[in-house]
């Protein structure tokens, strides 16, 4: 049904379209919810039980995702761009707005395992647990799926000037939010030389990010993976990552992970035929991760009642429907 509203846009192929007012901000209000959903319902931290943290999450959450999208796709980059803006992201959220990254009874939970530094006042290994796991499902993974269900408006702004500055005024106003929360319940701050030391990190990635406009690939000439493979080396990877604890040998095989499936991707990627189908492979194994890892998380948290597990089963079947959706939309590419 049409509202009357449409709006001009400019498709990847030049083409200017004419789109309903909903079909244009359909995916910016997708991706704005869809975060959070990902980063914290589908992983089961949070239970469907309490419906107004989405709405307290995704000024921060999809705010952040929808920040990045749209910066990254207005100057020309591409995925490795997203990928450290994530990061970034991923870092600031735990050290900067709820402290968890610091926090070693961050809401009763016991943080201080075998790989504490007291020196830093952090955890190595839920270090990498916060800022990977935010940065790889909170933004990425949500910003790859939307895209793939906007495929015809991928690697298009999806907000204008206003838009964006509202965008980033919400991400701020919700790691405000968020930041007071911790602040009031938590009973906890950072240190003056853990706060400056994370500002620093999150400032130097997202340097490194818009310095980096494009991976030195090499043209190759060998035909891409087949898709399967790098669906299942996704959730192989993802899934391992997603299990493995605290102590510092889990640390090394976590690092090694990330440094085996970076060097993969950059490989792949280069190889003659590699495209979307290779990309929702590799979104759908990672996102598949969450679907049976939020019961896991949901256990670990005590989100175990009959209702907390209805809603493990609701957000995994939605988590699965969106990729069948998407694999219905790429296929009409």
């Amino acid at each position: 049904m049409e509202t009357g509203l449409s709006l001009k846009i400019p498709p990847e192929n030049g083409v200017v379209q004419r789109l309903s007012f909903w079909s244009c901000f359909a995916p910016v209000l997708g991706l704005f919810f869809l975060a959070p959903l990902v980063g914290e319902y589908l992983l089961g931290s949070i239970s469907i039980k309490e419906p107004m943290a989405l709405l307290l999450l995704s000024p921060m959450y999809g705010g952040g995702a929808l920040l990045i999208r749209e910066v990254v796709r207005r100057t020309g980059r591409g995925w490795p761009t997203i990928l450290l803006l994530a990061l970034a992201y991923g870092v600031a959220e735990p050290a900067l707005f709820d402290h968890s990254l610091f926090n070693a009874s961050f809401q009763g939970y016991d943080f201080g395992d075998a790989t504490y530094v007291p020196a830093l006042g952090i955890s190595i290994s839920n270090a990498l647990a916060f800022c990977v796991g935010h940065a790889v499902w909170s933004i990425s993974v949500p910003i790859a799926i939307v895209e793939m269900l906007a495929s015809d408006r991928r690697t298009t702004p999806w907000l204008g000037r206003i838009g964006l500055t509202v965008t980033g005024a919400l991400y701020l106003l919700g790691g405000t939010i968020v930041f007071l929360w911790a602040a009031k319940s938590q009973h906890f701050l950072p240190s003056v030389p853990q706060f400056a030391v994370s500002i620093a990190v999150v400032l130097g990635l997202i340097g490194a990010a818009f310095a980096l406009r494009q991976l030195p690939l090499g043209a190759s000439d060998r035909p891409g993976p087949n898709p399967w493979l790098v669906g299942a080396a996704a959730f192989f990877a993802s899934s391992l990552f997603f299990l493995l604890g605290g102590n510092w040998l889990h640390v090394a095989v976590k690092t090694g992970l990330i440094a085996a499936m970076a060097v993969a991707v950059v490989r792949w990627s280069g190889r003659a035929g590699w495209g979307t189908l290779h990309r929702f492979a590799l979104t759908g194994g990672t996102l598949l991760t969450y679907v049976w890892g939020g019961f896991v998380c949901a256990t670990f948290v005590g989100n175990t009642g009959l209702v907390d597990r209805i809603g493990n089963v609701i957000f995994s079947l939605g988590a699965i429907v969106l990729l069948m959706l998407a694999a219905r939309k790429i296929r009409k590419i």
